[in-house]
C-alpha cells in the first residue's frame, strides 16, 4: 500500500476513467472520415502550428522522460540537471538542422525521406526495421512502467493488477493509433502537454513557495536531503566522476532524441516550411517550460522527501514526482492536496497514454507504408484504402507484442531498453538522416551501411555496458561481463554510424553518378523547398 490518502486514490481512479472516456471520444471525433492516406498519415497537413507544436512537445516529453528526469535530479543533482537541459537542447537541434529538410524530403514516414535520395524496396524495408528496433524497446518500458505507476497511485501491489493495467493501456494505445491517425493522436498529445505543463508548474510553484521563493535555500536543503552534501551540486554523482561517460550520455540524448521516428513524423504534418518552424518554436517553448518545472520539482524531491524515502519507493526515483506532490501539500488543506495530487497523477497517466500511442502510430505507419506498400508490394503498390486499413492492422501487430513483452519484463530493470532506443536514434537514424539530406555523394550502399551497421554495432556494444552487468543497478547484477566502460554507447557508436556511411559510399561502384544526379535534381527542394 502507498502512503497516499484514500480520497486521493479514489479521485485519481475517477480521473483516470474520465481521461480514458474523454480521450477516446476526442479520438473518434477527430478521426479520418474516410480511408484516405493523406488524412490518416498527416491530417491533410491541416494542424495549426500551435497544435502541431504542442503535439511535438507531447511526443518529445514522454512518460519515461518525465518520471526519470525528476528521479535523476532528485538522486544525482547537478548531473540530472545537465541531462535535462540536454533534452531541451535536442529539440533545438531538430529545429535548426533537420526539421525543414525532413518536412521537404518526407511525405508520410522516415522511409519516404530516405527514398527521396535512394529509391528502392531495400531502403524502405531497412528503414522500417530500424524504426521498429528504435521504438519497440521504448514502448515496452513505458507500458511496463505504467503498470507499476498506476498500482502505486491506487495502492494495489498485486502482480495481476499491474499486468491488467499493462494490457488495458496497451489496448488503448492501439485504439488511439488505429482510430485517430495523425490528427487524433496529435490532439491527445496537445491536451496532454497543456495538462502536464500546468500541473508541473503548480507543484514547482508550491516547492518554491515552501522555501520562500529562494532557489539558493532550495538547493541547500536538497543537498542535505540527498545525503551527498556539497557533492550533490557538482558533477560526478551519476557517473562516478567519469566525464567521458557523461559526455557520451549527453551526446546520445541530444542527437538521439531529435531523430526518433515518432518525433520526426510530426514534421510531415506541417503545411509549409514556415509552419514547421513556428511549430518547433511552440514545441521548444513548451518543452523548456516543462523542463524547468521538472528541475525545480527534482530538487524539491530531494529537499522535501529525501533520498531514503525516494529509493525505498523506487530505486531509480521514478515515483519522485508523485511523492513530492503529496509531501508538498501536506501542510495545506486536504481538499487542495487531493486536487493537486489527482492533477499530477492524471497528467502522468495522460502522458503514458499519449506517448505510447504516438510511438505505436509511427511503427504502424512505417509497417504499412514502407514495408507493405513500397517494400513487399514494390512497384505494384496498393490502393489508398487498403494501405490505410493495413496501417490500422499494423497498430495491432505492433501493440500485441509490446504488451506481451511489457507484461513479461515488468519486474526487471528496463533502463537498458530506454538507453538502447536513444542510442539507435543517435547512431543509426541521425547519421542516415544527416548524410542523406546534406551529402551529395551519399549512395544507397552508404545509407544501408549506416542503418544496418549503426544498429548492429550499437546492439553489440550495449551488451557490454554497465547497464547490463557489473553493477548492483544492472540487469544482471550477479554477473560481470562488462567490457565497455560507459553507460551509453554514443561516444563510439555515433562516429561509427557516420564512418559506416562514408565507407559504404566510398566502396560502392554501382550507378554512383546516377545517384548523385538524382539527388542534385531534388537538392533545392529538400534544403530550401524550392522547385526547379
Amino acid at each position: 500500500m502507498t502512503g497516499f490518502a484514500s480520497d486521493a486514490r479514489a479521485m485519481s481512479l475517477i480521473a483516470f476513467i474520465a481521461v480514458i472516456s474523454v480521450t477516446l471520444l476526442l479520438c473518434v471525433m477527430t478521426a479520418p472520415d474516410r480511408d484516405d492516406l493523406g488524412e490518416f498519415y498527416t491530417g491533410y497537413r491541416s494542424l495549426s502550428p500551435l497544435r502541431n507544436g504542442l503535439a511535438i512537445a507531447g511526443d518529445y516529453v514522454s512518460a519515461a522522460t518525465v518520471l526519470s528526469t525528476v528521479g535523476v535530479i532528485a538522486l544525482t543533482g547537478y548531473d540530472g540537471l545537465v541531462l535535462t537541459l540536454s533534452t531541451a537542447l535536442s529539440l533545438v537541434l531538430l529545429m535548426f538542422l533537420l526539421a525543414e529538410p525532413l518536412r521537404n524530403a518526407g511525405k508520410f514516414t522516415m522511409g519516404d525521406a530516405f527514398a527521396r535520395r535512394a529509391p528502392g524496396p531495400a531502403v524502405r524495408v531497412t528503414a522500417c526495421l530500424v524504426t521498429l528496433a528504435a521504438l519497440l524497446p521504448l514502448m515496452v518500458v513505458q507500458l511496463a512502467g505504467a503498470g507499476d505507476l498506476i498500482a502505486f497511485v491506487l495502492g494495489f501491489g498485486a502482480a495481476e493488477f499491474k499486468t491488467g493495467c499493462i494490457v488495458m493501456l496497451g489496448l488503448l494505445m492501439i485504439g488511439y493509433a488505429a482510430i485517430g491517425g495523425m490528427k487524433g493522436t496529435a490532439f491527445i498529445q496537445a491536451v496532454k502537454t497543456v495538462v502536464l505543463a500546468v500541473s508541473s508548474l503548480a507543484v514547482a510553484a508550491l516547492v518554491l513557495h515552501r522555501y520562500g521563493w529562494n532557489p539558493g535555500r532550495l538547493l541547500g536543503e536538497a543537498a542535505k536531503g540527498s545525503g551527498a552534501g556539497p557533492a550533490y551540486l557538482s558533477s560526478g554523482l551519476q557517473f562516478g566522476g567519469d566525464s567521458l561517460d557523461m559526455i557520451s550520455s549527453q551526446l546520445t540524448v541530444v542527437i538521439g532524441a531529435a531523430s526518433l521516428p515518432h518525433i520526426t513524423m510530426r514534421m510531415y504534418s506541417a503545411r509549409s516550411a514556415r509552419a514547421v518552424r513556428r511549430s518547433l518554436s511552440w514545441a521548444v517553448s513548451a518543452v523548456v517550460v516543462i523542463a524547468l518545472a521538472l528541475i525545480v520539482i527534482g530538487f524539491g524531491a530531494a529537499a522535501v522527501v529525501g533520498r531514503r524515502a525516494i529509493t525505498e519507493a523506487d530505486p531509480q526515483g521514478k515515483t519522485s514526482l508523485l511523492l513530492t506532490s503529496q509531501a508538498i501539500v501536506g501542510t495545506h488543506a486536504s481538499t487542495l492536496g487531493t486536487l493537486l495530487f489527482t492533477a499530477v497523477a492524471t497528467a502522468i497517466f495522460m502522458t503514458l497514454l499519449a506517448s505510447i500511442s504516438g510511438m505505436t502510430l509511427a511503427c504502424a505507419n512505417s509497417l504499412a507504408h514502407d514495408l507493405v506498400a513500397h517494400g513487399v508490394r514494390g512497384r505494384a503498390g496498393v490502393r489508398d484504402a487498403t494501405e490505410t486499413n493495413t496501417a490500422r492492422v499494423a497498430a495491432l501487430a505492433v501493440g500485441i507484442p509490446a504488451i506481451a513483452l511489457a507484461a513479461a519484463a515488468q519486474n526487471h530493470n528496463l533502463q537498458p531498453l530506454v538507453t538502447l532506443s536513444f542510442c539507435l536514434g543517435a547512431s543509426a537514424l541521425a547519421p542516415a538522416l544527416i548524410l542523406s539530406l546534406f551529402w551529395r555523394r551519399y549512395t544507397r550502399a552508404g545509407l544501408l551501411c549506416t542503418l544496418i551497421g549503426g544498429t548492429v554495432f550499437t546492439a553489440v556494444v550495449m551488451t557490454g555496458t554497465k547497464l547490463v552487468s557489473g553493477s548492483p543497478q544492472s540487469v544482471f547484477p550477479a554477473h560481470d561481463f562488462n567490457w565497455f566502460p560507459f553507460t551509453t554507447t554514443g561516444i563510439v557508436s555515433i562516429p561509427f554510424g557516420f564512418a559506416a556511411g562514408w565507407l559504404g559510399t566510398a566502396l560502392s561502384r554501382r550507378d554512383v553518378y546516377g545517384q548523385r544526379r538524382r539527388y542534385e535534381a531534388v537538392e533545392a527542394w529538400i534544403l530550401a523547398g524550392a522547385r526547379h
